[in-house]
C-alpha cells in the first residue's frame, strides 16, 4: 500500500469513528488536491483554535480553490465542519477538514471535472 493509500485509509477510519459516511473517490480527489502536505506532521492538521490558521483556510482554499465569495457563510461553513469534528479533537486533519467544507458547500464538481 502506497503513503497516499495509507493516508485516505487513516481519514476513511477517522471518519468512521466519527460515523461520517464518505464518497471515497471524492476524499481520494481532495486528499490528492493537498499535495505533499498530507505527509507533515504539524501542516497536515487544521489547528480551530489558531485564528489565523482559520482565516488562512478560508481565503486559500474556500475563496481561491473553491471559489466562494467571502461572507459570513463562509465562517459558518468552517463552524459546522469543526463541530463534526470535534472542537476538543486534536487530530482534524486537513484533507478531511477539506472534504467536510467541499461537501458542506456542494463543490463536489470541482473534483469531479
Amino acid at each position: 500500500m502506497s503513503k497516499f493509500d495509507e493516508k485516505v485509509a487513516l481519514y476513511q477510519e477517522e471518519f468512521t469513528k466519527l460515523k461520517v459516511s464518505v464518497d471515497e473517490v471524492l476524499l481520494r480527489a481532495v486528499t490528492k488536491g493537498c499535495g505533499p502536505v498530507i505527509y507533515l506532521p504539524d501542516a497536515s492538521k487544521v489547528s480551530s483554535s489558531d485564528k489565523a490558521e482559520l482565516d488562512r483556510v478560508k481565503e486559500n482554499f474556500l475563496m481561491k480553490k473553491l471559489g466562494l465569495p467571502d461572507n459570513a457563510a463562509l465562517d459558518a461553513g468552517i463552524k459546522a465542519v469543526i463541530d463534526i469534528l470535534g472542537s476538543s479533537n486534536s487530530n482534524k486533519y486537513r484533507a478531511m477538514f477539506y472534504y467536510l467544507l467541499v461537501k458542506h458547500f456542494k463543490k463536489e464538481s470541482i473534483y469531479t471535472a
